[in-house]
Protein backbone atom coordinates (compact mmCIF):
# COMPACT_ATOMS: atom_id res chain seq x y z
CA UNK A 1 0.00 0.00 0.00
CA UNK A 2 2.92 2.28 1.18
CA UNK A 3 4.74 1.51 -2.30
CA UNK A 4 1.53 2.07 -4.50
CA UNK A 5 1.32 5.34 -2.82
CA UNK A 6 5.01 6.35 -2.81
CA UNK A 7 4.63 5.57 -6.71
CA UNK A 8 1.49 7.91 -7.18
CA UNK A 9 3.01 10.89 -5.49
CA UNK A 10 6.21 10.40 -7.51
CA UNK A 11 4.16 10.32 -10.73
CA UNK A 12 2.12 12.85 -9.79
CA UNK A 13 5.42 15.44 -9.52
CA UNK A 14 6.74 13.57 -12.78
CA UNK A 15 3.66 15.24 -14.34
CA UNK A 16 3.99 18.39 -12.67
CA UNK A 17 7.74 18.61 -14.18
CA UNK A 18 7.03 17.85 -17.29
CA UNK A 19 3.99 20.27 -17.54
CA UNK A 20 5.87 23.28 -16.10
CA UNK A 21 9.00 22.08 -18.45
CA UNK A 22 6.26 22.39 -21.49
CA UNK A 23 4.86 25.39 -20.01
CA UNK A 24 7.59 27.31 -19.48
CA UNK A 25 9.04 27.85 -22.98
CA UNK A 26 5.23 28.20 -24.61
CA UNK A 27 5.44 30.89 -21.77
CA UNK A 28 8.55 32.14 -23.58
CA UNK A 29 7.55 31.57 -27.32
CA UNK A 30 4.27 33.96 -26.56
CA UNK A 31 6.53 36.93 -26.10
CA UNK A 32 8.72 36.28 -28.57
CA UNK A 33 5.84 35.88 -30.95
CA UNK A 34 3.68 38.82 -29.49
CA UNK A 35 7.40 41.11 -30.05
CA UNK A 36 8.36 39.48 -33.84
CA UNK A 37 7.97 42.39 -36.20
CA UNK A 38 6.45 45.03 -33.75
CA UNK A 39 7.16 48.35 -33.42
CA UNK A 40 7.57 49.36 -29.37
CA UNK A 41 6.99 53.52 -29.08
CA UNK A 42 8.91 55.32 -27.10
CA UNK A 43 7.45 58.26 -26.15
CA UNK A 44 9.73 61.04 -24.30
CA UNK A 45 8.23 63.40 -22.21
CA UNK A 46 10.56 66.40 -22.93
CA UNK A 47 11.85 67.85 -25.76
CA UNK A 48 14.58 66.53 -27.88
CA UNK A 49 18.24 67.73 -26.89
CA UNK A 50 17.94 67.46 -22.82
CA UNK A 51 19.07 64.82 -20.28
CA UNK A 52 15.68 63.09 -20.54
CA UNK A 53 15.93 62.93 -24.32
CA UNK A 54 19.80 61.98 -24.57
CA UNK A 55 19.04 59.01 -21.79
CA UNK A 56 15.86 57.45 -23.40
CA UNK A 57 17.01 57.48 -26.94
CA UNK A 58 20.57 56.00 -26.26
CA UNK A 59 18.70 52.73 -24.43
CA UNK A 60 16.42 52.68 -27.00
CA UNK A 61 19.20 52.09 -29.40
CA UNK A 62 20.08 49.18 -27.19
CA UNK A 63 17.55 47.39 -25.61
CA UNK A 64 15.75 45.99 -28.72
CA UNK A 65 18.60 43.39 -28.58
CA UNK A 66 17.55 42.19 -25.22
CA UNK A 67 13.69 41.93 -25.61
CA UNK A 68 12.54 38.07 -27.08
CA UNK A 69 11.18 39.16 -30.63
CA UNK A 70 13.45 42.23 -30.77
CA UNK A 71 11.20 44.90 -31.13
CA UNK A 72 12.34 47.95 -32.77
CA UNK A 73 11.98 51.06 -30.77
CA UNK A 74 10.35 54.30 -32.33
CA UNK A 75 11.33 57.28 -29.95
CA UNK A 76 9.03 60.36 -29.71
CA UNK A 77 9.04 63.47 -27.68
CA UNK A 78 6.06 64.81 -26.41
CA UNK A 79 6.81 68.01 -24.31
CA UNK A 80 4.49 69.53 -21.65
CA UNK A 81 3.63 70.41 -18.09
CA UNK A 82 7.32 68.36 -17.01
CA UNK A 83 6.06 65.04 -18.61
CA UNK A 84 2.62 65.15 -17.32
CA UNK A 85 1.40 65.29 -20.83
CA UNK A 86 3.02 62.36 -21.71
CA UNK A 87 2.12 60.46 -18.49
CA UNK A 88 -1.92 61.13 -19.23
CA UNK A 89 -0.99 59.93 -22.60
CA UNK A 90 0.31 56.95 -21.25
CA UNK A 91 -2.35 56.20 -18.45
CA UNK A 92 -5.32 56.99 -20.96
CA UNK A 93 -4.70 56.59 -24.54
CA UNK A 94 -1.31 54.64 -24.90
CA UNK A 95 -1.68 50.46 -26.17
CA UNK A 96 -2.06 48.73 -23.32
CA UNK A 97 -0.12 45.19 -24.79
CA UNK A 98 3.60 46.61 -24.03
CA UNK A 99 3.88 47.93 -27.49
CA UNK A 100 4.42 51.60 -26.11
CA UNK A 101 6.75 52.81 -23.12
CA UNK A 102 7.69 56.55 -21.94
CA UNK A 103 9.64 58.37 -19.88
CA UNK A 104 8.69 60.68 -17.68
CA UNK A 105 9.83 63.20 -15.10
CA UNK A 106 11.31 61.80 -11.99
CA UNK A 107 8.91 64.40 -9.63
CA UNK A 108 5.99 62.38 -11.44
CA UNK A 109 5.01 60.74 -8.04
CA UNK A 110 5.51 63.87 -6.35
CA UNK A 111 3.31 65.44 -8.17
CA UNK A 112 0.67 62.81 -7.74
CA UNK A 113 1.06 63.32 -3.94
CA UNK A 114 0.58 66.70 -3.51
CA UNK A 115 -2.40 66.15 -5.90
CA UNK A 116 -1.14 68.78 -8.30
CA UNK A 117 -3.44 69.98 -11.01
CA UNK A 118 -4.19 68.44 -14.48
CA UNK A 119 -2.80 64.19 -13.23
CA UNK A 120 -5.30 61.64 -15.12
CA UNK A 121 -2.64 58.93 -13.64
CA UNK A 122 -2.11 56.60 -10.91
CA UNK A 123 1.76 55.95 -10.46
CA UNK A 124 1.03 52.97 -8.27
CA UNK A 125 -0.98 51.34 -11.79
CA UNK A 126 2.11 52.20 -13.76
CA UNK A 127 4.07 49.37 -14.66
CA UNK A 128 7.46 50.91 -13.71
CA UNK A 129 10.59 49.31 -16.07
CA UNK A 130 13.59 50.86 -14.89
CA UNK A 131 16.04 54.03 -14.65
CA UNK A 132 19.68 54.05 -16.32
CA UNK A 133 20.86 56.74 -14.15
CA UNK A 134 20.80 57.48 -10.35
CA UNK A 135 22.48 61.34 -9.74
CA UNK A 136 22.18 64.10 -8.08
CA UNK A 137 20.42 67.30 -9.55
CA UNK A 138 21.91 70.49 -9.47
CA UNK A 139 21.07 74.19 -9.23
CA UNK A 140 23.46 76.31 -11.66
CA UNK A 141 24.62 79.97 -11.96
CA UNK A 142 26.59 81.58 -14.79
CA UNK A 143 29.63 81.80 -13.62
CA UNK A 144 30.89 85.22 -12.76
CA UNK A 145 28.48 87.18 -11.64
CA UNK A 146 29.22 86.99 -8.08
CA UNK A 147 26.72 83.92 -7.00
CA UNK A 148 29.03 81.88 -5.84
CA UNK A 149 27.74 80.41 -2.94
CA UNK A 150 23.46 79.98 -2.42
CA UNK A 151 24.43 82.58 0.88
CA UNK A 152 25.37 85.11 -2.38
CA UNK A 153 22.27 84.49 -3.82
CA UNK A 154 20.13 84.96 -0.54
CA UNK A 155 22.30 88.27 0.33
CA UNK A 156 22.45 89.65 -3.73
CA UNK A 157 19.13 88.79 -5.00
CA UNK A 158 18.36 89.46 -8.76
CA UNK A 159 19.13 85.85 -10.02
CA UNK A 160 17.11 84.54 -12.38
CA UNK A 161 16.04 81.08 -13.13
CA UNK A 162 15.22 79.66 -16.34
CA UNK A 163 12.48 76.44 -16.20
CA UNK A 164 10.57 74.62 -18.46
CA UNK A 165 6.92 73.05 -17.40
CA UNK A 166 5.18 74.41 -14.31
CA UNK A 167 6.05 71.45 -11.90
CA UNK A 168 8.88 70.46 -12.86
CA UNK A 169 12.09 70.42 -10.95
CA UNK A 170 13.60 73.24 -12.81
CA UNK A 171 10.50 75.57 -11.46
CA UNK A 172 9.95 73.64 -8.38
CA UNK A 173 13.89 73.49 -6.81
CA UNK A 174 14.25 77.39 -7.10
CA UNK A 175 10.77 77.76 -5.81
CA UNK A 176 11.89 75.46 -2.77
CA UNK A 177 14.95 78.18 -2.37
CA UNK A 178 12.86 80.86 -1.91
CA UNK A 179 10.44 79.38 0.32
CA UNK A 180 13.37 77.76 2.50
CA UNK A 181 15.56 80.78 2.28
CA UNK A 182 13.86 84.27 1.41
CA UNK A 183 16.44 83.82 -1.63
CA UNK A 184 14.47 86.55 -3.72
CA UNK A 185 14.95 83.97 -7.01
CA UNK A 186 12.82 85.53 -10.23
CA UNK A 187 11.89 82.09 -12.02
CA UNK A 188 11.04 82.03 -15.92
CA UNK A 189 9.11 79.17 -17.43
CA UNK A 190 7.70 78.23 -19.90
CA UNK A 191 11.36 77.11 -21.31
CA UNK A 192 10.42 73.83 -24.32
CA UNK A 193 13.29 72.10 -22.51
CA UNK A 194 16.83 72.36 -20.68
CA UNK A 195 18.45 72.92 -23.98
CA UNK A 196 16.71 75.85 -24.46
CA UNK A 197 17.42 77.07 -20.73
CA UNK A 198 21.36 76.44 -21.56
CA UNK A 199 20.67 78.21 -24.69
CA UNK A 200 19.01 81.35 -22.87
CA UNK A 201 21.95 81.60 -20.46
CA UNK A 202 24.34 81.65 -22.96
CA UNK A 203 22.84 84.32 -24.45
CA UNK A 204 22.34 86.58 -20.91
CA UNK A 205 18.36 86.16 -20.91
CA UNK A 206 18.50 84.12 -17.62
CA UNK A 207 21.54 83.43 -15.37
CA UNK A 208 20.65 80.36 -13.80
CA UNK A 209 18.60 76.90 -14.31
CA UNK A 210 16.81 76.11 -11.64
CA UNK A 211 17.64 72.34 -12.03
CA UNK A 212 19.31 69.81 -14.18
CA UNK A 213 21.49 66.87 -13.41
CA UNK A 214 24.70 66.40 -13.11
CA UNK A 215 25.45 63.40 -15.24
CA UNK A 216 23.26 65.66 -17.94
CA UNK A 217 25.71 68.47 -17.67
CA UNK A 218 28.18 65.86 -18.10
CA UNK A 219 27.13 64.41 -20.93
CA UNK A 220 25.55 67.49 -23.05
CA UNK A 221 27.31 70.73 -21.30
CA UNK A 222 31.34 69.71 -21.50
CA UNK A 223 32.27 72.71 -23.04
CA UNK A 224 30.82 74.62 -20.11
CA UNK A 225 32.73 72.26 -17.52
CA UNK A 226 36.14 72.71 -19.59
CA UNK A 227 35.21 76.87 -19.59
CA UNK A 228 34.30 76.77 -15.95
CA UNK A 229 31.20 78.52 -17.20
CA UNK A 230 28.65 77.23 -14.59
CA UNK A 231 28.68 77.54 -10.75
CA UNK A 232 27.08 74.85 -8.93
CA UNK A 233 24.88 76.44 -5.66
CA UNK A 234 23.19 73.19 -4.48
CA UNK A 235 22.59 69.55 -5.42
CA UNK A 236 19.65 67.52 -4.84
CA UNK A 237 19.66 64.00 -3.43
CA UNK A 238 19.79 61.99 -0.53
CA UNK A 239 23.89 61.60 -0.50
CA UNK A 240 25.76 64.41 -1.29
CA UNK A 241 27.77 63.22 -4.71
CA UNK A 242 31.77 64.07 -4.35
CA UNK A 243 32.53 65.11 -8.06
CA UNK A 244 30.23 67.85 -7.61
CA UNK A 245 32.15 69.42 -4.70
CA UNK A 246 35.39 68.51 -6.51
CA UNK A 247 34.02 70.23 -9.55
CA UNK A 248 33.28 73.72 -7.72
CA UNK A 249 37.09 73.62 -5.71
CA UNK A 250 34.64 73.79 -1.98
CA UNK A 251 31.72 71.99 -0.45
CA UNK A 252 28.44 72.16 -2.36
CA UNK A 253 25.99 71.65 0.46
CA UNK A 254 22.90 69.81 -0.07
CA UNK A 255 19.67 70.78 0.39
CA UNK A 256 18.71 68.86 3.25
CA UNK A 257 21.82 70.56 5.25
CA UNK A 258 19.79 74.20 4.51
CA UNK A 259 16.48 73.13 6.44
CA UNK A 260 16.14 75.20 9.41
CA UNK A 261 13.78 72.80 11.35
CA UNK A 262 12.76 68.73 11.02
CA UNK A 263 9.84 69.50 9.48
CA UNK A 264 11.42 71.25 6.59
CA UNK A 265 13.93 68.01 6.93
CA UNK A 266 11.32 65.07 6.14
CA UNK A 267 9.66 67.56 3.72
CA UNK A 268 13.15 67.91 1.82
CA UNK A 269 13.34 64.37 2.32
CA UNK A 270 10.49 63.25 0.54
CA UNK A 271 11.11 65.64 -2.16
CA UNK A 272 14.62 64.61 -3.07
CA UNK A 273 13.78 60.75 -2.85
CA UNK A 274 12.29 62.08 -6.02
CA UNK A 275 15.70 62.17 -7.32
CA UNK A 276 16.69 58.33 -7.34
CA UNK A 277 13.45 57.82 -9.74
CA UNK A 278 16.37 59.64 -12.59
CA UNK A 279 15.27 59.43 -16.10
CA UNK A 280 12.61 55.86 -15.87
CA UNK A 281 11.09 53.85 -18.25
CA UNK A 282 7.17 53.18 -17.88
CA UNK A 283 5.06 51.08 -19.16
CA UNK A 284 1.14 52.10 -19.05
CA UNK A 285 -1.32 49.76 -16.33
CA UNK A 286 -2.54 46.44 -18.13
CA UNK A 287 0.29 45.76 -19.46
CA UNK A 288 0.31 41.90 -19.55
CA UNK A 289 2.58 40.69 -16.49
CA UNK A 290 5.06 38.28 -18.84
CA UNK A 291 5.68 41.39 -21.14
CA UNK A 292 6.08 43.22 -18.03
CA UNK A 293 9.04 41.11 -17.06
CA UNK A 294 10.29 40.83 -20.50
CA UNK A 295 10.69 44.68 -20.71
CA UNK A 296 12.00 45.05 -17.36
CA UNK A 297 14.56 41.78 -17.92
CA UNK A 298 15.31 43.60 -21.47
CA UNK A 299 16.25 46.77 -19.39
CA UNK A 300 18.32 44.69 -16.90
CA UNK A 301 20.27 43.15 -19.61
CA UNK A 302 20.75 46.47 -21.42
CA UNK A 303 22.47 48.01 -18.62
CA UNK A 304 24.92 45.47 -18.72
CA UNK A 305 25.64 45.15 -22.31
CA UNK A 306 28.95 45.94 -23.54
CA UNK A 307 27.73 48.24 -26.67
CA UNK A 308 25.48 49.91 -24.77
CA UNK A 309 27.89 50.94 -21.80
CA UNK A 310 30.62 51.86 -24.42
CA UNK A 311 28.09 54.38 -26.86
CA UNK A 312 27.30 55.88 -23.10
CA UNK A 313 30.66 56.16 -22.36
CA UNK A 314 31.47 57.97 -26.06
CA UNK A 315 28.66 60.29 -24.99
CA UNK A 316 29.87 61.25 -21.41
CA UNK A 317 27.02 59.44 -19.76
CA UNK A 318 27.34 58.14 -16.54
CA UNK A 319 25.21 54.97 -16.14
CA UNK A 320 24.23 53.56 -12.48
CA UNK A 321 20.66 51.59 -12.52
CA UNK A 322 18.28 50.95 -10.91
CA UNK A 323 15.64 48.28 -11.43
CA UNK A 324 12.23 48.60 -12.15
CA UNK A 325 10.44 46.78 -9.05
CA UNK A 326 13.05 49.45 -6.62
CA UNK A 327 10.97 51.96 -8.71
CA UNK A 328 7.94 50.95 -8.30
CA UNK A 329 8.74 50.64 -4.35
CA UNK A 330 9.82 54.09 -4.14
CA UNK A 331 7.05 55.91 -6.27
CA UNK A 332 4.28 53.69 -4.45
CA UNK A 333 5.71 54.83 -0.79
CA UNK A 334 5.72 58.66 -2.63
CA UNK A 335 1.78 58.63 -3.00
CA UNK A 336 1.37 57.25 0.37
CA UNK A 337 3.57 59.75 2.42
CA UNK A 338 2.54 61.01 5.89
CA UNK A 339 -0.06 63.92 5.94
CA UNK A 340 2.23 66.93 7.70
CA UNK A 341 5.09 65.72 5.53
CA UNK A 342 2.77 66.62 2.45
CA UNK A 343 1.54 69.63 3.45
CA UNK A 344 4.65 71.01 4.42
CA UNK A 345 6.10 69.87 1.10
CA UNK A 346 3.60 71.51 -0.63
CA UNK A 347 4.33 75.02 1.18
CA UNK A 348 7.29 74.98 0.48
CA UNK A 349 6.67 74.10 -3.53
CA UNK A 350 4.23 76.78 -3.17
CA UNK A 351 4.71 78.64 -6.60
CA UNK A 352 4.76 82.66 -5.55
CA UNK A 353 7.92 84.04 -7.90
CA UNK A 354 7.30 81.92 -11.05
CA UNK A 355 6.51 84.27 -14.72
CA UNK A 356 5.50 82.89 -17.89
CA UNK A 357 8.37 83.15 -20.57
CA UNK A 358 7.32 86.42 -22.50
CA UNK A 359 7.13 84.87 -26.03
CA UNK A 360 8.67 86.90 -29.10
CA UNK A 361 7.00 88.42 -31.74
Amino acid sequence: MRLVRALGIALAITMALCLHSAMSPAAADDVSDFYKSKRITLVIGYSAGGGYDLYARTVARHMSRHIRGNPTFVPQNMPGAGSRKAGNWLYNVAPKDGTAIATLGQNTPMDQALREKGIRFDVAKFNWIGNPIVDNNITISWAGLGYDTITDVVKKGRLICGGTGATSTSILQPQILNNLLDAKIRIISGYPGGSAVNLAMERGEVNCRGSTSWASMKATLQHWIKERKATILVQWGTKKDPTISQYQGRDVPLVIELAKNDADRRALNMIVSGVTMGRPLVAPPGVPKARVAALRAGFNDTMKDRQFLADAKKQKMDISPLPGEDIQKIAEETVQSDEAVIARAKALIARRDVEKLKKKK
